[in-house]
């Protein structure tokens, strides 16, 4: 999901029986919402991203030098677990450092945090204990469960997770004793389920207690996948020999479709680690619904294998090098066009710097790429899907080049309504609204929307219903606590 920063008090400062009051007060739905919260909600404005691309690009390049540093001198380094530690600290730690003395992120309202109350309280911070505690030993429990957790596959995610776990452990208790004494609403759904568990159902939110668990299963299932692919491409620039890239294209293809992809892997996996209140990088609320959560697990492993080879196999033939390998300067036209589709997906990762996550929401991004559509990573993405494929070119037979042709849209249709449920998941957010506003009037791809009225921002629903439809009930808020500040 995406970020943004901003000056006013989004819904999840207010709560949800407030969001429902409030636009009961006001005639103009997502507009009022906005004007209310301080933003424009007629599309003339773009809201603040509360990330810097320039801050994340100097942690890259911090990265990069380590990468460069590793190649040199870290030989006696394991490749997938302390080098790739290495660039990882190398990455987060210049972005936090920087954000905070640049853009002071505690300070968002988002975060929720007033480090002026000091309102310690050593309860509530066991009660929170007990239930990241209980969290944590959750994952661990699912993890000992499922098959999919016992080959060798993770082997080394987890013998850095055995490294890490007890400084964490031990970490935690001031980490939530402090932020706890400075949170405006201190009741989080951390204590929520330490009360629960403690026989405590006053001020109990189930919905909260929900949405802690599939922020954490979220985390589960995604950080492992990414911790391990970026080990494995990690491993291909540490060893790579860069006196090919003078012998070929096919070399040079080769090597930067692989250092795209780990940067982008780079983000993504601190982005997993990095769900921290105090740099305002936290969980505001996860996907609700099953649709969300289908149409975003169906392009991964160990889904993906399944989907793909039985429904949704689409590349059963020659990719594009094979029509290409006799015409070198349409080989490297074609190539290059893809690297720079790549080179696309990859740049949305980066405004994201400690904040990337899929199927939560940690906050509305509004620079980089996001300034031209809303979904540029998924754009991008497809139209490379086309180009290296090349589905069309089936030489078998035209009816075969059309069968493949179709399955291919298939799997543009499921990132277009994952793209759907995204925005429907985000609009409880009167940021994104304003954010989608912008886009559907300034956007790139804005005509599309004036063409094709489905395309259109739905605002709380998964397709456009007409500019006079009221907007639809949030699926979920940001926050779902009863409890009153204490």
């Amino acid at each position: 999901m995406k970020k943004i920063k901003n000056k006013s008090v989004g819904v999840g400062s207010s709560g949800q029986k407030k969001y429902r009051a409030h636009r009961q007060k006001t005639s103009g739905g997502a507009a009022g919402q906005n004007a209310a919260h301080g933003i424009a909600g007629d599309g003339s404005q773009c809201p603040e991203a509360p990330t810097r691309v320039w801050i994340n690009l100097i942690a890259l390049a911090i990265s990069l030098a380590a990468v460069v540093w590793l190649r040199e001198y870290g030989q006696d380094f394991a490749v997938r677990t302390q080098s790739l530690v290495v660039v990882a600290v190398a990455l987060a730690l210049p972005i936090i450092v920087l954000e905070w003395l640049f853009l002071k992120p505690y300070r968002n309202p988002s975060a929720g945090l007033d480090f002026r109350r000091a309102n310690y309280s050593l309860g509530r911070t066991a009660l929170k204990l007990l239930g990241f505690y209980l969290s944590v030993g959750s994952v661990a429990f699912v993890y000992w469960l499922f098959p999919e957790y016992h080959g060798s596959f993770y082997d080394n995610y987890f013998t850095v997770v055995k490294a890490v776990l007890p400084w964490w452990m031990l970490l935690a208790a001031p980490y939530f004793y402090l932020i706890d004494g400075a949170m405006q609403s201190p009741k989080d759904s951390y204590w929520q389920l330490g009360s629960w568990i403690m026989g405590n159902r006053k001020g109990v939110s189930g919905k909260a207690i929900g949405q802690l668990y599939l922020g954490w299963l979220v985390k589960l299932f995604f950080l492992p996948l990414m911790f391990v692919y970026l080990g494995n491409n990690l491993n291909t620039l540490l060893n790579f020999d860069f006196a090919r890239l003078f012998g070929s294209f096919k070399a040079v293809f080769d090597f930067t479709f692989n250092f795209l992809f780990y940067i982008d892997l780079l983000f993504v996996t601190v982005g997993y680690v990095c769900t921290l209140r105090l740099f305002d990088s936290h969980i505001r609320t996860a996907e609700p619904s099953f649709l969300g959560w289908g149409v975003a697990l169906i392009g991964y492993q160990p889904f993906w294998s399944l989907f793909s080879g039985t429904y949704l196999k689409y590349d059963d033939a020659p990719a594009w090098g094979y029509w290409f390998w006799d015409t070198p300067m349409m080989y490297g036209i074609w190539g290059t066009g893809i690297l720079l589709l790549i080179a696309i997906y990859v740049w949305a990762s980066i405004p994201f710097g400690i904040r990337f996550s899929n199927l939560t929401h940690r906050g509305i991004l509004t620079n980089g790429p996001y300034r031209f559509t809303k979904h540029p990573a998924y754009v991008s993405k497809n139209l490379s899907w086309w180009m290296i494929s090349m589905p069309f070119m089936v030489s078998a037979s035209g009816p075969e080049a059309l069968r493949q042709s179709l399955l291919l849209l298939l799997v543009n249709f499921i990132y277009f309504m994952r793209a759907r449920t995204e925005e429907r998941h985000l609009s409880w957010d009167p940021t994104y609204v304003a954010y989608a506003r912008y886009i559907e009037q300034r956007g790139m791809f804005a005509v599309l929307g004036r063409w094709f009225p489905l395309l259109r921002f739905g605002n709380g629903r998964l397709f456009y219903r007409g500019k006079d439809a009221p907007a639809a009930e949030p699926l979920v808020s940001g926050d779902l606590s009863p409890a009153k500040p204490a």
